[in-house]
Protein backbone atom coordinates (compact mmCIF):
# COMPACT_ATOMS: atom_id res chain seq x y z
CA UNK A 1 0.00 0.00 0.00
CA UNK A 2 2.70 2.43 0.68
CA UNK A 3 4.13 1.43 -2.54
CA UNK A 4 1.10 2.52 -4.20
CA UNK A 5 0.77 5.72 -2.72
CA UNK A 6 3.77 6.79 -3.41
CA UNK A 7 3.27 5.85 -6.64
CA UNK A 8 0.30 8.57 -6.41
CA UNK A 9 2.00 11.25 -5.28
CA UNK A 10 4.74 11.42 -7.81
CA UNK A 11 2.30 11.36 -10.29
CA UNK A 12 -0.12 14.40 -8.84
CA UNK A 13 3.40 16.18 -8.31
CA UNK A 14 3.87 15.96 -11.74
CA UNK A 15 0.54 17.10 -12.57
CA UNK A 16 0.89 19.88 -10.84
CA UNK A 17 4.31 21.16 -12.37
CA UNK A 18 2.62 20.62 -15.47
CA UNK A 19 -0.29 22.71 -14.50
CA UNK A 20 1.81 25.31 -13.66
CA UNK A 21 4.12 25.56 -16.32
CA UNK A 22 1.11 26.05 -18.79
CA UNK A 23 -0.67 28.52 -16.79
CA UNK A 24 3.29 30.48 -16.95
CA UNK A 25 3.25 30.21 -21.09
CA UNK A 26 -0.67 31.28 -21.62
CA UNK A 27 -0.17 35.35 -20.59
CA UNK A 28 -3.13 37.48 -21.91
CA UNK A 29 -0.48 40.22 -22.85
CA UNK A 30 1.03 39.68 -26.71
CA UNK A 31 4.11 41.27 -27.36
CA UNK A 32 3.51 43.78 -30.18
CA UNK A 33 5.40 42.38 -33.68
CA UNK A 34 7.78 45.05 -34.84
CA UNK A 35 6.56 46.96 -38.12
CA UNK A 36 8.40 45.53 -41.22
CA UNK A 37 8.57 47.30 -44.54
CA UNK A 38 7.20 45.65 -47.53
CA UNK A 39 10.07 45.63 -49.77
CA UNK A 40 8.10 43.60 -52.71
CA UNK A 41 5.41 46.20 -53.40
CA UNK A 42 5.78 47.22 -57.09
CA UNK A 43 6.77 50.64 -58.05
CA UNK A 44 4.86 52.24 -60.86
CA UNK A 45 7.75 52.81 -64.46
CA UNK A 46 8.12 56.14 -65.54
CA UNK A 47 6.89 56.41 -69.18
CA UNK A 48 9.94 56.82 -71.65
CA UNK A 49 10.12 59.35 -73.64
CA UNK A 50 8.95 57.52 -76.75
CA UNK A 51 5.82 56.53 -74.81
CA UNK A 52 2.49 57.98 -75.60
CA UNK A 53 0.93 58.99 -72.01
CA UNK A 54 -2.16 57.34 -71.66
CA UNK A 55 -3.70 60.28 -69.60
CA UNK A 56 -6.70 61.61 -71.22
CA UNK A 57 -6.35 65.37 -70.05
CA UNK A 58 -5.95 67.65 -73.14
CA UNK A 59 -2.40 69.81 -72.79
CA UNK A 60 -2.77 72.93 -71.80
CA UNK A 61 -3.16 75.48 -75.68
CA UNK A 62 -0.91 78.85 -74.94
CA UNK A 63 -2.56 82.01 -76.17
CA UNK A 64 -0.09 84.31 -75.62
CA UNK A 65 2.25 82.64 -78.30
CA UNK A 66 2.00 82.69 -82.16
CA UNK A 67 1.32 79.62 -84.21
CA UNK A 68 4.71 78.76 -85.58
CA UNK A 69 2.54 76.13 -88.09
CA UNK A 70 4.45 76.69 -91.58
CA UNK A 71 2.20 78.03 -94.31
CA UNK A 72 2.13 77.75 -97.91
CA UNK A 73 3.60 80.89 -99.50
CA UNK A 74 0.68 82.67 -101.15
CA UNK A 75 2.38 84.06 -104.54
CA UNK A 76 1.37 87.86 -104.62
CA UNK A 77 0.71 89.66 -107.65
CA UNK A 78 1.99 92.83 -108.22
CA UNK A 79 -0.67 95.38 -109.74
CA UNK A 80 -0.03 97.47 -112.27
CA UNK A 81 0.60 101.47 -111.45
CA UNK A 82 -1.58 104.04 -113.38
CA UNK A 83 1.63 105.18 -114.63
CA UNK A 84 1.98 102.08 -116.56
CA UNK A 85 -1.21 101.39 -117.32
CA UNK A 86 -1.50 104.91 -119.32
CA UNK A 87 1.97 103.87 -121.21
CA UNK A 88 0.43 100.92 -122.24
CA UNK A 89 -2.73 102.63 -123.85
CA UNK A 90 -0.06 105.47 -124.94
CA UNK A 91 1.94 102.30 -126.68
CA UNK A 92 -0.99 100.59 -128.18
CA UNK A 93 -1.85 104.02 -130.19
CA UNK A 94 1.96 104.21 -131.27
CA UNK A 95 1.81 100.59 -133.10
CA UNK A 96 -1.62 101.18 -134.34
CA UNK A 97 0.28 104.06 -136.62
CA UNK A 98 3.09 101.81 -137.57
CA UNK A 99 0.78 99.51 -138.43
CA UNK A 100 -1.66 102.02 -140.97
CA UNK A 101 -4.38 99.88 -138.68
CA UNK A 102 -7.43 102.34 -138.47
CA UNK A 103 -9.15 99.69 -136.12
CA UNK A 104 -6.40 99.60 -133.65
CA UNK A 105 -5.70 103.71 -133.80
CA UNK A 106 -9.25 104.35 -133.25
CA UNK A 107 -9.47 102.05 -130.53
CA UNK A 108 -7.39 104.43 -128.11
CA UNK A 109 -9.04 107.87 -128.79
CA UNK A 110 -12.43 108.15 -126.88
CA UNK A 111 -15.36 107.37 -129.47
CA UNK A 112 -16.70 110.82 -128.70
CA UNK A 113 -18.36 113.92 -130.29
CA UNK A 114 -16.15 116.14 -128.17
CA UNK A 115 -12.75 114.32 -128.94
CA UNK A 116 -10.38 116.71 -130.51
CA UNK A 117 -7.03 117.15 -132.00
CA UNK A 118 -4.73 119.94 -133.30
CA UNK A 119 -2.78 118.23 -135.61
CA UNK A 120 0.74 119.61 -136.60
CA UNK A 121 -1.02 121.39 -140.42
CA UNK A 122 -2.75 123.66 -138.38
CA UNK A 123 -5.96 122.14 -138.72
CA UNK A 124 -8.57 120.85 -136.26
CA UNK A 125 -10.34 117.81 -136.55
CA UNK A 126 -13.17 117.43 -133.64
CA UNK A 127 -15.44 114.32 -133.00
CA UNK A 128 -14.80 110.06 -133.14
CA UNK A 129 -16.56 109.63 -136.53
CA UNK A 130 -14.77 112.34 -138.47
CA UNK A 131 -10.80 111.00 -137.49
CA UNK A 132 -12.05 107.56 -138.04
CA UNK A 133 -13.01 108.69 -141.75
CA UNK A 134 -9.90 110.81 -142.34
CA UNK A 135 -7.71 107.72 -141.22
CA UNK A 136 -9.92 105.63 -143.89
CA UNK A 137 -9.01 107.85 -146.46
CA UNK A 138 -5.88 107.61 -145.91
CA UNK A 139 -4.30 105.01 -144.41
CA UNK A 140 -4.40 102.80 -147.73
CA UNK A 141 -2.42 104.87 -149.29
CA UNK A 142 0.31 104.68 -146.21
CA UNK A 143 3.09 102.33 -146.54
CA UNK A 144 6.16 101.40 -144.33
CA UNK A 145 5.50 103.92 -141.90
CA UNK A 146 8.80 104.01 -139.18
CA UNK A 147 7.49 106.08 -136.04
CA UNK A 148 10.04 107.14 -133.80
CA UNK A 149 9.31 108.52 -130.11
CA UNK A 150 11.29 109.95 -127.30
CA UNK A 151 11.49 112.20 -124.29
CA UNK A 152 8.51 110.66 -123.64
CA UNK A 153 6.78 112.09 -120.08
CA UNK A 154 3.70 111.05 -118.17
CA UNK A 155 2.39 113.51 -115.44
CA UNK A 156 -0.70 111.70 -113.49
CA UNK A 157 -3.52 114.42 -113.23
CA UNK A 158 -5.26 112.63 -110.45
CA UNK A 159 -6.50 109.21 -110.57
CA UNK A 160 -8.39 109.30 -113.58
CA UNK A 161 -6.11 111.47 -115.84
CA UNK A 162 -3.00 111.68 -117.13
CA UNK A 163 -0.72 114.08 -119.83
CA UNK A 164 1.90 112.40 -122.37
CA UNK A 165 4.38 114.72 -124.08
CA UNK A 166 7.23 113.34 -126.48
CA UNK A 167 9.11 114.05 -129.42
CA UNK A 168 8.17 112.41 -132.70
CA UNK A 169 9.81 111.54 -135.94
CA UNK A 170 7.75 109.74 -138.69
CA UNK A 171 8.80 108.40 -142.23
CA UNK A 172 6.79 106.65 -144.51
CA UNK A 173 5.76 105.92 -148.20
CA UNK A 174 2.60 107.96 -149.66
CA UNK A 175 1.20 107.35 -152.85
CA UNK A 176 4.35 105.86 -153.71
CA UNK A 177 6.47 109.20 -152.81
CA UNK A 178 8.48 109.10 -149.52
CA UNK A 179 7.80 111.93 -146.94
CA UNK A 180 9.40 112.32 -143.32
CA UNK A 181 8.36 114.85 -140.83
CA UNK A 182 8.88 115.76 -136.67
CA UNK A 183 7.81 117.63 -133.78
CA UNK A 184 6.28 117.48 -130.65
CA UNK A 185 2.93 115.56 -129.26
CA UNK A 186 0.54 116.31 -126.55
CA UNK A 187 -1.91 113.62 -125.30
CA UNK A 188 -4.53 113.90 -122.62
CA UNK A 189 -6.20 110.54 -121.35
CA UNK A 190 -8.99 109.87 -119.12
CA UNK A 191 -9.90 106.59 -117.40
CA UNK A 192 -13.11 105.05 -118.59
CA UNK A 193 -14.00 101.99 -116.63
CA UNK A 194 -10.45 100.32 -116.52
CA UNK A 195 -9.48 101.72 -119.97
CA UNK A 196 -7.50 104.55 -120.35
CA UNK A 197 -8.58 106.76 -123.72
CA UNK A 198 -6.76 109.52 -125.51
CA UNK A 199 -9.28 112.35 -125.26
CA UNK A 200 -7.38 115.39 -126.93
CA UNK A 201 -4.13 115.36 -128.94
CA UNK A 202 -2.55 118.30 -129.72
CA UNK A 203 0.80 118.20 -132.23
CA UNK A 204 3.14 120.60 -133.78
CA UNK A 205 5.98 120.63 -135.74
CA UNK A 206 9.45 121.24 -134.36
CA UNK A 207 10.44 123.80 -137.93
CA UNK A 208 7.65 125.54 -138.19
CA UNK A 209 7.23 127.85 -141.46
CA UNK A 210 8.78 131.40 -140.20
CA UNK A 211 6.31 133.42 -142.50
CA UNK A 212 3.23 131.77 -140.10
CA UNK A 213 5.26 132.78 -137.31
CA UNK A 214 4.46 136.40 -136.04
CA UNK A 215 7.39 138.91 -135.31
CA UNK A 216 6.95 138.95 -132.03
CA UNK A 217 7.17 135.12 -131.18
CA UNK A 218 9.82 134.59 -133.73
CA UNK A 219 13.41 133.51 -131.99
CA UNK A 220 16.13 136.44 -132.38
CA UNK A 221 19.01 135.07 -134.90
CA UNK A 222 21.85 135.24 -133.63
CA UNK A 223 24.23 137.84 -134.65
CA UNK A 224 27.34 137.55 -136.55
CA UNK A 225 30.44 137.27 -134.45
CA UNK A 226 32.53 139.95 -135.62
CA UNK A 227 35.89 139.22 -137.49
CA UNK A 228 39.09 140.09 -135.87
Amino acid sequence: MKTTFAIFMFFALLAAQSTAAQNSNSSTTTPARPRTTNTNKQVEPKPSATQTPTSTEKPAVSTGSAQTASKKPVAKTEPSGPTNDVVAAFNHLLDGIRHADVDMVMSAYWNSPRLSMFNSNGSVTKGWEQVRKNRESSYPEIKDVKLDVKDVAVTMLGTNGALVTCLWTQSQIYKGNPETASGRMTLVFKKYGTAWKAIHLHSSPDSPNPASIPPSEQTPKPSATPVP
